[in-house]
């Protein structure tokens, strides 16, 4: 179906792919994985013809029909969310915007005079929709908005009003609808909560056609995927299977090479010795003279290359008193919306609590009245003794000064700490060699978030309360970031939609969930949980509140 052939390709000083190979059959579900830079998101431009491969060529089967997916969703206004949807769709998509337009013309008491005239053309433009199968395909438009998260009274308003996250939600349908005979998804769960994650799940797992996509959502890859292909070092490796077993299957390789590389080495050193030992003896002077040309001839084993990890240790933090923080009949409404009445919750040091919810449940409401940035309407939220809060929110990369370099924004940071210390700090959360040297302005989503996260984490503080704290980050950065917080000896408080994060980290569950109407809004209910996320799935049957 899609046939990469000895592709060559050059950025700049870097060399992303020599002479690498590789094929996409129909059917097939593929994840494409590789450290930042490798060339994932190049290697899905040059399938889509927006670059062309300075070597070789990319051959795609005559009259296959491709979907491209990406974080640059160009600029969206002028026509609805279900009709921007349906953009992709051609004369159908033309018919739905007249169609709409009509609409608003016939509500429009200023053009009253036009009223038969109105008429007569909505007539046509509904039959020609209908004879296009408009209704059906809006329907099915309607039905992946749902799943992705929007609610029915947004579908119809203008999509310019939406925020840059959900215009990403926007585009993943548009292309979800077209279903092309391959989908090109360059992380298509960036933007997405954990219920239209699962939501997305199923609806790739049940599609018939060739899958290529990028996630850092190891737990996504693991359940779709059946396929990695795997960029590194210029090459394309492909295994069968799996994320965990592509991962296991490379440590395996990388363990073979280093072997390999050790032996070759050995040998090596075993004929120099012997060389250098006998090479002034007159009796020995045939051996030694045998043994260099030998060495010639060698075929040189070239050292592995070793894939970078991250490793961050938390420095001890001092400890808290046993109450960490007490909410005591919490109420907080934002106009008419009543997020919470009443709500009381006591967490205890070294509980890592972990808040689900769907959108708008007050995820995010919680963890700023307990961080102290927002003030509760009635109640009280009162910090237990000795306790060193540290609060990490999307706004916290906002602060970031745009024209400071990442080590004068860790320098000004840390003005008392060494060079050493916070070279190693950059270091562990990616930032190395020149990197250091980038200014705020032109770092990544994940890369903002990496640097927010390691001023926070430096000075150790001993309750941790995080929004979304692996949102952009890779998965080699989650893992460490995991890893660190498994060993983590304070207290937490915090939202994700990563699962492998919340089934790690997790020892408690507050779930979140709004039923019904009354006067005043939404009814927000909170059930707690006793084990963590591992044990909610089980105890609940369901992976999200709103599943």
């Amino acid at each position: 179906m899609i046939r990469l052939e000895s592709i060559s390709k050059r950025h700049g000083k870097q060399l992303l792919f020599v002479e690498t190979s590789a094929s996409i059959f129909r059917g097939e579900k593929i994840g494409l994985t590789g450290p930042n830079g490798s060339g994932k998101s190049t290697l899905f431009r040059m399938m889509m013809r927006e670059e062309l491969p300075d070597d070789g060529q990319v051959s795609i089967e005559r009259g296959t029909t491709l979907g491209y997916f990406s974080q640059d969703v160009g600029e969206m206004s002028g026509r609805s969310v279900v009709e921007e949807t349906m953009a992709g769709a051609g004369p159908v998509s033309e018919a739905a915007h007249e169609l709409h337009e009509l609409e608003h013309a016939l509500a429009d008491p200023e053009r009253a005079s036009e009223l038969e005239e109105l008429v007569d053309r909505f007539g046509h433009a509904q039959a020609r929709y209908e004879e296009l199968g408009g209704y059906a395909l809006e329907a099915k438009a309607r039905e992946i908005l749902a799943g992705l998260g929007f609610a029915k009274d947004v579908v119809d308003d203008d999509v310019g009003k939406l925020s840059g996250g959900w215009k990403m939600r926007v585009a993943l349908a548009r292309i979800l609808l077209m279903r092309p005979d391959a989908l090109l998804l360059d992380e298509p769960t960036n933007h997405l909560d954990l219920e239209s994650i699962l939501w997305l799940e199923q609806f790739l797992k049940d599609y018939a056609g060739a899958l290529v996509m990028t996630s850092h959502d190891r737990e996504f890859l693991n359940r779709i995927v059946t396929k990695i292909l795997d960029i590194d070092d210029g090459e394309i490796t492909q295994y069968t299977g799996n994320y965990d077993f592509c991962e296991e299957q490379r440590k395996l390789a990388d363990a073979q090479q280093e072997a390999q590389y050790a032996r070759h080495q050995a040998m090596l050193a075993k004929e120099l010795r012997f060389i250098e030992r006998f090479k002034t003896h007159a009796a020995k002077a045939s051996q030694v003279q045998s043994r260099v040309k030998k060495l010639d001839k060698i075929e040189k084993v070239e050292p592995p290359v070793r894939r970078k990890t991250l490793q961050f240790d938390f420095r001890p933090a001092a400890r808290s008193g046993d109450d960490v923080v007490k909410l005591e009949g919490v109420s907080k409404a934002y106009g008419k919306k009543v997020i919470y009445d009443g709500l009381d919750l006591l967490i205890r040091r070294r509980e890592r609590w972990c808040v689900l919810g769907v959108n708008g449940a007050g995820k995010s409401t919680l963890l700023r009245l307990v961080a102290g940035v927002s003030e509760p309407d009635a109640g009280r939220v009162t910090l237990g003794g000795s306790v060193k809060m540290g609060y990490f929110a999307q706004h916290a990369m906002e602060l970031l000064s745009p024209e400071q370099t990442v080590w004068e924004t860790l320098q000004g940071r840390f003005p008392n700490a060494t060079i050493g210390s916070l070279r190693t700090l950059a270091g562990v959360f990616g930032f190395s060699g020149d990197d250091i040297e980038k200014r705020c302005r032109a770092l990544s989503g994940g890369e903002k978030a990496r640097l927010a996260l390691a001023m926070m984490l430096y000075d150790p503080p001993n309750f941790l309360v995080l929004d979304e704290p692996t949102n952009h980050l890779d998965i080699a950065t989650k893992e460490m970031i995991v890893k660190a917080l498994s060993d983590f000896e304070g207290t937490m408080l915090f939202v994700s939609h990563d699962r492998r994060f919340l089934a790690a980290v997790s020892n408690r569950v507050l779930e979140i969930t709004t039923n019904g109407l009354d006067k005043k809004g939404p009814t927000t209910h909170t059930t707690k949980f006793g084990g963590g996320y591992a044990e909610y799935v089980a105890q609940t049957g369901h992976e999200a509140p709103g599943a």
